[in-house]
């Protein structure tokens, strides 16, 4: 918008209003209009979000509680959309001066000097969001400002002289939200420095105190675990946070497919050259839940939902690598290509100390093989249940090709054709496939061929061995007495 004067600005139907009416006028608007949901925040439509409608309506400063990876520094960030969409100012002020309502001595000054020919600039809303990471280091003068010798000695000012302080952060977000993550990493003092700005209006630098009513819309988050633990949130500030606002994890399945779809960042030729099937889709989400409750993992840090993102991203690159080193033109995901996802989650995970005894990797394959667990029974007969039943076993035949010797190593050094051909080598397995699923796809034929190669092994009806780029499977007690026969040799040899 073009700049404009005081005079003109005082023509117009413009109205002085704080930052929290104006989120709280706007909201109701958009509720009214059934438009007021946060755009890309899937999965606290019964939760989250009403609640933070309600602490909005309310004007209050709000405290974002949860885990890491549950979108708490998202959600603050689109409050911006519920700002109007430009506000005027006194040009040239730090802080963004409302013209009605001025409140620092240049913005004062100039209107005392130039009347209505002050000059009104405009701010548009996306300027009027500042974030920042509490880190143990952060000062007082990064956050509210600090006395500029500088600028006394251009001046000629006294320390004295409100003019030569140079404002920090909290100063500048005048009229807008400012956020801080991770609150409880702050240092102590630096919190009571935070209180005083919302409870008293004031500044104190140096000694040096000043009065400046700023209007600002706070949002703080913070971890449960530093919550309670590693820091805290000095009681003074903590009760002047109005309303505090718990988030959490993704509930279903369906709502994680949903985040990690909408996230995962795959271009033009990935999706159109890699089919991916629901099961595969389902289990990259079954793994952070198994995550999510594992003994190995610290559930105090939490896992987070990039894990999923990240990967199914390295899902659809590790089915490209492959088809591209084959020449081949297009692809689907294999259960093999679920090896590729190591790197994705042993990054996203925190280990207990039973977890860094298994190791990182060997904590990825457990989550991978529990989420195939989880799902078997969902596709085909428990294989459990059909050992113990009067029926015949569905599993016998693919079980007894294993114990005459024979194994199936599934990589990613595989063609398409002969990926087919591995899985069409073990007896009774298509035909299992197809009386359960008659009408699948060729690709979901053969990617649940390999299911249940998965899953008789997590029934320990198969052993399974993590290969570089994919799975072997050999007979189950074969692979047991070839183990006891290598301890006996290495006994030997020593």
């Amino acid at each position: 918008m073009q700049n404009t004067t005081l005079g003109q600005l005082k023509t117009t139907d413009y109205k002085s209003r704080s930052v929290k009416e104006e989120l709280r006028e706007n909201l109701i608007k958009k509720l009214r209009g059934n438009k007021a949901d946060f755009e890309g925040i899937i999965g606290y439509d019964e939760t989250v979000i009403p609640e933070l409608q309600t602490a909005i309506l309310s004007r209050h400063n709000i405290l974002l509680l949860g885990l890491r990876g549950q979108a708490k520094t998202r959600i603050a960030r689109l409050m911006v959309n519920l700002l109007d969409e430009y506000i005027p100012y006194v040009a040239g002020s730090e802080i963004f001066d409302d013209p009605l309502n001025p409140i620092s001595w240049y913005a004062k000054n100039e209107i005392a000097t130039k009347g209505d020919d002050t000059e009104i600039a405009w701010l548009h809303r996306s300027e009027r969001y500042t974030e920042k990471l509490a880190t143990p280091d952060v000062t007082v003068a990064d956050l509210i400002g600090d006395v500029d010798p500088i600028k006394a000695a251009t001046l000629k000012l006294t320390y004295n002289d409100e003019r030569v302080i140079h404002f920090g952060l909290i100063p500048r977000a005048h009229r807008g939200i400012f956020v801080i993550n991770e609150l409880p990493d702050l240092q102590a003092r630096i919190q009571v420095a935070l209180f005083n700005m919302l409870q008293e209006k004031d500044i104190q630098i140096r000694g040096f105190k000043l009065r400046l009513p700023l209007d600002i819309q706070f949002v703080f988050t913070a971890n449960p675990e530093d919550y309670t633990n590693r820091g805290s949130i000095v009681t003074p500030l903590k009760d002047r946070i109005e309303s505090q606002i718990l988030t959490h994890y993704p509930k279903s399945i369906e709502i994680s497919r949903k985040i990690t779809f909408q996230e995962a960042r795959l271009t033009a030729e990935q999706k159109s050259s890699i089919e991916t099937d629901g099961l595969i889709k389902d289990l990259i989400e079954q793994i952070a839940f198994e995550a999510r409750k594992s003994e190995y993992i610290d559930q105090k840090s939490g896992v987070s939902a990039r894990l999923t993102i990240s990967a199914y991203e390295n899902l659809i690159s590790t089915a490209e690598r492959r088809m591209i080193i084959a020449g081949e033109k297009d692809t689907f995901a294999r259960l093999s290509d679920l090896a590729g996802i190591i790197p994705a989650i042993t990054g996203k995970i925190e280990l207990v100390y039973e977890g860094e005894l298994e190791g990182p990797a060997h904590v990825a394959t457990t989550l991978i093989g529990k989420a195939i667990k989880s799902h078997f029974a969902r596709y085909f007969p428990d294989p459990e249940k059909a050992k113990k039943s009067k029926n015949a076993n569905p599993y016998t035949e693919i079980a007894e090709w294993f114990t005459e010797g024979n194994n199936l190593d599934v990589t990613d050094t595989l063609t398409n054709a002969q990926y087919k051909k591995v899985l069409m080598s073990v007896p009774s397995l298509y035909d299992l496939v197809k009386k359960f699923h008659p009408r699948l796809s060729e690709n979901q034929t053969l990617l649940l061929m390999e299911f249940v190669l998965h899953g008789l092994a997590e029934y320990s009806q198969l052993s399974k061995n993590f290969l570089n780029g994919g799975f072997g499977f050999t007979d189950m007690f074969g692979s047991l007495f070839n183990a006891e026969f290598d301890q006996e040799d290495e006994d030997d040899f020593r």
